[in-house]
């Protein structure tokens, strides 16, 4: 292999990132696990459906003691054609009669009219079951997982949503500790080609049960069920696991005794967060439940705004009762998956503070269902900083824990300034609450027309930030901020503030949709007495209309995403990702970008966010020698913010869409790196020169690739145009990947130490004071050869990878 060949091969990726840091070009992905959980102490076979997942060997799941195996891959399921359907019916009929006989006594191996050896197959062995995840060891189903897989393999075929992101299947087997932390995990799988994108997977308490179609209204007049044993109806606490398929109506009968305070809790959108074709973006269940008689008793399509439903229904009488779970519209599809837990268990539904200082004990009154207690410890110890490094908002979670049962989890933020709580009345301007900044409120819009306003000293040309922590820390309030002077004039106000960044997204902010937390920055125009005012935008309040307010001193902040949260690259290689900085309180300078604690041999380039810029794309250099198993990496970004500098962790996200349009960085536990071993050693290759590398609007410059010398090149000798060098070049391009508009590649020439390539800058589209990265990908085309082996006119061009990423600076002429 030429030098050259190798000098682009040290960017060997699999796969190709796009633009917003998703891999495309065969990247395996995962649409849905089903079932998306289990019961500790428990192991539990889930399928996993999703897109190129053949030659799945691993499973990763985040945390100890939760550990997974892969079974089997099942390729895309094709329509069942005539000849299939007759044998699977046959079979099932063979397999039912067997079940039959086995609850009469009788002789369970002795099918009429079968012969053993034919199960499965025909006689002349041409037709052979489909492969199916149904299907699987289904020689151990029982009557009802019969019936089950009848009702959904022979489901009209019209009716089923097609869709190839989801129509492969891996099988897989997940084994939980029983003292394994409950919650939520990250699970994915390792396939031939990579790290799939993570998936959530709860680990829980309570017993579990999977839905067994038909169980809709009809299904006791379903002609496959008459002659089999009455199940009995399931028992709290449980939890139901199912999947709604279009137009599905799934119910259970459950037996509960009076005087129970059931809480049935959906989980839904909190399992798959957005779908990218389906509108509203996400699988909207609907709960319902209804008596003896037939009468509906208690309905949710949400809790407050969280689309996943929560029922609280305190039993009147001993009996059976039916739990009924749809799509709002009647959607559904593989991927609509669900887990209803149904129980007596301890639900918090308000807080308050709903947070606290740092480093001071914090005790919050809780209230809800089913607690034991008024009253639960947050836990503010002080996060790990360095000396004298600034603080910040930290969300943390906390359940009520009372013996084997577990509320469900709660948000508070912990911060590092000085906290009040709100004293009422403070409703106008005359009984405002007097505050020093900088300073945290904790309070309540007690009632419906509540305003709290709070007063404060400032100085002309001060800048002051307000900031109300609620909606993200589950309180209902839709928050509306004012400041204003003492005459009563409207400086600044602010109802939803979206976090966005200007070239893409609709939210920053992970899983929240309505952006009702309010924020608002104004500089003082002259010394004087100011005031802030909260309120609910709508006109609402109560004993849950919780509130975080921060005000002070404009000094500047950010936080920092990265993309996506699963890597895949080859031993030396480079992979693209990027990284998004959410500003605040007006700062716009440099962010420095690091790895923190990483092994040796990972390296990032281009690992600065310019001033200004809301997001870089930065590259990711893998050690030569692969680790042996998917390594969790950390980002850091530091900036210098007035005397101080600043230090923020990134967190791992992943850009989803949202019903065709929306697009949203959904937080992730962890960024995770899989780096397969390499078939060559492939050298370094390090930018040589000035960094960033400025180039005059309208002109062009040069940078240099450098790596050490070639056997047989001496230093400072140029290659021979006739050379092994120059001819392995000529079959390799290459091309800027999603380059900003006005900047292109010029020529690239072969020179001693490497690679000199021309960057050029078109005045009219790029402006001087511009500054980014350029990703460099390389591309080897070839001649395709038909069948007998001979050349043909077609060739084929195919990614090699990338260069490390080239910092730029557009200056002026």
């Amino acid at each position: 292999m030429s030098y050259i060949r190798k000098l682009m091969l040290v960017a060997l990726t699999v796969p190709v990132t796009t633009a917003w840091g998703q891999q495309v070009a065969n990247e395996p992905h995962v649409g849905y696990l089903y079932p998306a959980g289990g019961q500790q102490g428990t192991t539990v076979q889930i399928t996993v459906g999703g897109q190129f997942l053949r030659g799945a060997v691993e499973v990763h799941i985040s945390g100890r003691g939760v550990r997974g195996s892969v079974i089997k891959y099942i390729p895309p399921v094709r329509n069942i054609n005539a000849d299939q359907r007759k044998l699977l019916l046959a079979r099932l009929k063979e397999l039912r009669d067997k079940r039959l006989a086995e609850l009469s006594g009788n002789d369970p191996n002795r099918v009429e009219g079968v012969p053993p050896s034919d199960r499965g197959q025909d006689a002349n062995d041409t037709v052979k079951l489909p492969e199916h995840p149904l299907l699987y060891d289904l020689e151990n189903k029982s009557l009802r997982e019969l019936a089950h897989i009848a009702s959904l393999l022979f489901f009209p075929r019209d009716k089923l949503q097609m869709n190839r992101q989801i129509s492969e299947f891996v099988l897989i087997e997940v084994t939980i500790d029983p003292n394994a932390e409950p919650g939520d995990r990250e699970l994915r799988l390792r396939t031939a080609t990579g790290l799939t994108n993570p998936m959530v997977f709860q680990v829980g308490l309570l017993p579990e049960v999977r839905e067994l179609e038909p169980n809709n209204r009809q299904a006791n007049a379903d002609p496959g069920l008459r002659d089999l044993p009455k199940e009995k109806p399931f028992e709290p606490p449980v939890v139901l696991n199912g999947q709604i398929m279009p137009g599905d109506v799934d119910r259970f009968r459950i037996r509960a005794g009076r005087g129970q305070k059931l809480v049935m809790e959906v989980h839904a959108r909190s399992l798959i967060p957005y779908l990218a074709d389906a509108v509203p973006g996400w699988f909207q269940a609907t709960l319902a439940l209804y008596n003896a008689e037939g009468k509906e008793v208690a309905y949710a399509d949400d809790y407050r705004f969280n689309p996943d439903p929560v029922l609280f229904y305190e039993i009147p009488e001993d009996g059976e009762y039916e739990l009924e779970i749809r799509d709002s519209i009647y959607r559904g599809r593989e991927d609509f998956v669900y887990r209803i837990a149904v129980s007596e268990q301890p639900f918090i539904t308000r807080m308050f503070p709903l947070g606290g200082r740092e480093g001071v004990e914090t005790v919050a009154s809780i209230a809800g269902w089913n607690l034991a207690r008024a009253r639960l410890p947050l836990d503010t110890q002080p996060a790990t900083r360095k000396a004298g490094e600034p603080g910040g908002t930290r969300l943390r979670r906390t359940a009520c824990c009372e013996g084997k049962r577990l509320s469900n989890s709660v948000p508070y933020a912990v911060d590092t300034l000085p906290d009040c709580n709100e004293v009422e009345t403070n409703n106008s301007a005359p009984d405002a609450q007097q505050i020093d900044l900088p300073k945290i409120i904790n309070g309540r819009i007690e009632r419906p027309g509540d305003v709290d306003v709070f007063r404060f000293q400032g100085r002309a040309g001060d800048k002051v930030a307000a900031e109300v922590y609620a909606r993200r820390l589950n309180s209902p309030l839709d928050s509306l901020l004012r400041l204003t002077d003492a005459s009563g004039n409207v400086l600044a106000w602010n109802d939803d503030h979206v976090i966005e960044d200007n070239h893409l997204y609709e939210n920053m902010a992970g899983l929240l949709t309505h952006h009702a937390d309010s924020y608002l920055m104004a500089e003082l125009p002259r010394d004087a007495e100011y005031f802030v005012q909260l309120t609910d935008s709508q006109n609402h309040g109560g004993p849950a209309y919780g509130y975080r307010l921060r005000i002070a001193p404009a000094q500047g902040d950010f936080a920092l995403r990265v993309t996506p949260s699963s890597l895949s690259m080859r031993a030396g290689g480079i992979v693209a990702m990027w990284v998004h900085a959410l500003r605040k309180d007006g700062f716009g300078g440099d962010i420095e970008l690091a790895l923190k604690d990483a092994p040796p041999g990972f390296e990032l380039a281009g690992a600065r966010i310019p001033a200004g810029r809301d997001r870089i794309r930065i590259t990711l250099t893998a050690p030569a020698n692969a680790p042996d198993e998917p390594v969790a990496l950390q980002l850091e970004g530091r900036a210098q913010i007035g005397d101080q500098t600043v230090s923020r962790s990134a967190t791992a996200a992943d850009d989803v869409m949202q019903a065709f349009l929306y697009r949203h960085l959904v937080p992730a536990q962890e960024l995770l790196v899989f780096v397969q071993k390499a078939k060559w050693g492939v050298p370094a290759v390090e930018l040589a020169g000035e960094i960033p590398v400025r180039i005059p609007a309208g002109g062009s410059a040069q940078v240099q690739l450098h790596q050490p010398s070639p056997p047989g090149l001496r230093a400072g000798k140029r290659a021979n145009p006739s050379s092994p060098l120059r001819a392995g070049f000529k079959d390799i391009q290459l091309q800027l990947n999603q380059p900003p508009e006005g900047l292109s590649l010029g020529e690239t020439i072969l020179v001693p130490e490497g690679l000199a390539i021309e960057l050029k800058a078109d005045k009219d589209l790029v402006k001087a004071g511009f500054a980014d990265n350029l990703i460099i990908e390389a591309f080897r085309e070839s001649v395709v050869r038909a069948k007998d082996g001979t050349p043909t006119k077609e060739k084929r061009r195919s990614s090699i990878g990338f260069l490390p990423a080239i910092p730029i600076q557009i200056v002026a002429q």
